[in-house]
């Protein structure tokens, strides 16, 4: 990135000296890898000076010499010996006087010295332009108007351009840096940090007039994702020809070759700002329309360069009512540029997609300017202001008016960018304390709008010059690099600690969890944790947490249940006809303690609605049902390793059980009442088991782990027919069993249900198969026909099982 230093100390509430300046940028990140003077005229016209010919007489031994007496302000006057036919006295001429180093056009820098010519002494030199490098003309030596006052200085007379020149090697991600205005930000942003307030001059703020509203040009954007916005006006009775000097200077300066005038500013303003802009001929707008579009691959498209071109059907062009006039964003079509007979122009600022500039100007081998800054990123929301800033620097240099309104072309607003950076995590980084409110000064500097502060939580609004900065390791960049990259202390010596992570066990658990759930078909989803309060009734929220800056109308209340926000996942999937789900989600939920304070709790939700699986050529598809629920809720906590786990109707509602490991209470499993579902749209039944996440985590963190060597004795099953009332669960029969404690019983399961009026009014009979292991012995069949006894004996008394024979 070529950089002007005349041309960024216009930005900077004072000018800094180049080498100091210099020093500056390489500190925040912006390398200077070259540092060069740069002059209009080489050499400067040093040491040159404006002389007036006294004196001109025909040298004795030479027909084509003269010898001249020169006043160039000193107490006596020079004799130059001079062989230019038109030189005379009165004349006011250039000199090199003895000493001087003259810079030709087209040859090595020469030193005058006193010399002798076929005898006679000259004292220096009277210079053609070509022979001091401000022109080509040999034809004879400069004379200039009477008004120049011999001795002055010719670097003053004729005041050739000098600057200085930086090469900035930008990291692919410095879109921002992209322009001579971008770095200025960055440099008053290090002179704010480490001097004080230092205001950026804006180079915006010159009155926009419109005169008239007689050259109006419609435009219309139809691929929106890759043009997502386009501005543009009219400029009416434009003279198209040279530039003036200081604007050819400036771009001369930093390598760009001078057009006209109107290519010329357009150039001026990319440097300035970043911001790409592209002038047509107003009359080659067929139809007063530009459309955005694309056109079919394979289309002919002739470019600025003379050179047709088959366009792909990813190329974003520029058109008319009728053809395309320009490849957007990479190069200009031959119809509709400027030249020198334009009088009327639109003038177009857009922002182009990145990806799809990139693809183009690579595929047409076009790298230029605007291709290179369209494909970094550039500022969306300086389109129009930089659209204004050009349209009053043509209308002010090439003579025109404004003549139409700015149309703006903005579809889907872009939002900017949040991130959000705390203290800790800023030391962690940088290794560097930073105060809060120099963070604040260095990111408020750069653009960033602060949207929040916290005790140790800072978020900010990204500026949109900016694209990159997504991450809160963005941002410490940000802070270290205006701090300056040298000032980050290198400590005399580096201690190791290793990492303790307090949430490792959570996580993991998570993670296992979430893998098992995935692996049974499960699909996991994230809901928004700010709702709807209409979902609930009054008594909830009352202890609701209820957003004071509430988003929408919608979105006011953080949720109280994982329930809503599941329900309107499934609504969403079934409207779209995905009618067998099966969802989990790992969230939070939140409540207002009587104090006043917080409290929030962390679920494992799990939601079950439509068929199990899919119709096939072995089996019918199954619904989901409250069975299957169990199954996954007794499979969650086995696979977490708890023990002792049951189920329990405590308020007497078939819809609903409550999940227990031991006596701590885990979660709970609901049938979704229809009221509800209702309310949601929802037609077909819903199954949920919510399981208290931190309870589940405590109870896992509680146990211990034991090893013991893999049973090397046979295992013995025995099944059993009971036949009960038909208000009898397994539950029961479990519980039943847990009392008369069998340690060597070490499985049973309920592999039959069947019903009939044969078994007698009101009953059923239930098959439960038992597996009994002995860890030292093979058993007996006595053994087990014990066992099996006792078993039976607690069924009769505790259930009034009869048994099946």
């Amino acid at each position: 990135m070529t950089i002007s230093y005349n041309w960024l100390c216009d930005y900077l509430p004072e000018a800094i000296e180049p080498e100091k300046l210099s020093k500056i940028l390489t500190s925040i990140g912006l390398e200077v890898e070259s540092l060069e003077k740069f002059e209009s005229i080489r050499g400067g016209l040093s040491g040159l000076l404006i002389g007036e010919v006294l004196e001109c007489e025909k040298h004795p031994n030479a027909d084509k010499l003269k010898i001249t007496k020169v006043n160039t302000g000193a107490a006596e006057p020079l004799q130059i010996v001079c062989g230019a036919s038109n030189v005379a006295a009165g004349q006011k001429v250039v000199v090199a006087t003895v000493g001087t180093t003259i810079y030709p056009s087209t040859a090595e820098p020469l030193t005058m010295k006193l010399a002798k010519i076929r005898g006679v002494e000259s004292q220096g030199m009277i210079c053609a332009e070509d022979e001091i490098g401000i022109g080509t003309s040999h034809e004879g030596i400069i004379v200039l108007p009477g008004t120049a006052v011999p001795g002055t200085p010719a670097a003053e007379y004729f005041q050739p351009y000098t600057d200085w020149i930086f090469e900035i090697g930008l990291t692919p991600n410095r879109m921002d840096a992209m322009s001579h205005y971008g770095v200025a930000r960055d440099v008053c942003a290090y002179l704010t940090h480490h001097q004080g307030e230092a205001k950026l001059k804006s180079p915006y703020g010159k009155d926009f007039v419109v005169k008239d509203n007689s050259l109006p040009i419609s435009v219309t954007i139809e691929n929106k994702e890759a043009c997502q916005r386009y501005a543009g006006v009219s400029i009416s009775g434009v003279t198209v020809g040279e530039s003036p000097k200081w604007l050819k200077e400036r771009l001369l300066a930093i390598g760009v070759r001078s057009i006209n005038n109107i290519v010329d500013i357009t150039n001026y303003i990319l440097h300035e700002t970043g911001q790409p802009l592209h002038a047509f001929d107003a009359a080659g707008i067929a139809g007063g329309k530009v459309i955005v579009k694309n056109l079919p691959a394979g289309t002919p498209f002739i470019t600025l360069d003379e050179k047709q071109r088959k366009l792909g059907a990813e190329d974003l062009m520029i058109c008319n009512a009728e053809e395309g006039m320009c490849i957007a964003g990479v190069f200009g079509g031959m119809k509709s540029g400027v030249s020198a007979g334009t009088k009327n122009i639109f003038l177009e600022s857009a922002w182009f997609h990145p990806v799809s500039i990139r693809k183009t100007s690579v595929r047409h081998d076009l790298r230029t300017d605007a291709a290179t800054r369209f494909e970094k990123g550039v500022d969306i929301s300086q389109c129009v202001e930089v659209l204004k800033r050009a349209a009053t620097l043509i209308a002010e240099i090439a003579g025109g008016y404004i003549s139409s309104e700015i149309v703006d072309v903005y579809p889907d607003p872009k939002p900017r960018t949040e991130v959000s950076l705390s203290n800790h995590y800023l030391k962690k980084l940088s290794g560097k304390n930073y105060h809060p409110d120099a963070v604040k000064r260095i990111l408020t500097s750069l653009g960033f709008e602060i949207v929040r502060e916290g005790l140790d939580e800072i978020r900010v609004a990204v500026p949109y010059s900016k694209p990159d900065i997504t991450l809160p390791a963005d941002i410490v960049e940000e802070v270290v690099r205006i701090d300056g990259l040298d000032n980050i202390t290198i400590p005399a010596s580096i201690t190791i600690s290793p990492a303790v992570e307090q949430l490792a066990g959570k996580e993991a658990l998570k993670d296992k969890i979430a893998g098992w759930l995935v692996g049974q078909g499960f699909t996991e989803i994230l809901t928004n944790s700010i709702t709807n309060s209409r979902y609930f009734e009054e008594e909830v929220l009352a202890v609701t947490v209820k957003m004071i800056n509430n988003l929408s109308e919608e979105l006011n209340v953080l949720r109280p249940s994982m329930l809503e926000t599941g329900l309107e996942s499934i609504a969403y999937n079934l409207n779209r006809r995905n009618q067998n789900l099966q969802f989990f989600e790992i969230g939070k939920t939140y409540f207002t303690k009587e104090t006043g304070q917080y409290r929030e709790e962390e679920h494992l939700c799990l939601y079950l609605t439509g068929a199990g699986h899919e119709d096939s050529w072995r089996e019918k598809a199954r619904p989901q049902d409250f069975f299957r629920l169990k199954g996954l809720a007794s499979a969650i906590l086995e696979l977490c390793g708890l023990p002792d786990i049951h189920f329990a109707n405590e308020n007497g509602q078939d819809a609903k059980l409550a999940l227990y490991s031991g006596k701590k209470l885990m979660g709970e499993l609901v049938k979704v009442d229809a009221k509800k579902l209702a309310s949601f749209d929802i037609k077909q039944a819903v199954f949920v088991l919510d399981i208290r996440f931190d309870a589940l985590l405590d109870a896992v963190a509680a146990q211990k782990i034991r090893y013991r060597e893999v049973n090397k004795f046979p295992t013995v099953q025995r099944d059993l027919a009971l036949v009960v009332n038909r208000s009898v669960t397994y539950d029961a029969i479990e519980q039943t069993v847990k009392k008369i404690r069998l340690p060597r019983l070490k499985n049973m399961r309920l592999f039959d249900v069947f019903e009939s009026d044969k078994l007698g009014a009101g009953k059923k009979s239930m098959a439960v198969s038992f597996l009994f292991s002995d860890e030292e012995k093979t058993l007996t069949d006595k053994e087990v026909d014990a066992m099996m006894g006792k078993l039976i004996q607690g069924f009769e008394t505790e259930l009034a099982a009869e048994i099946r024979k």
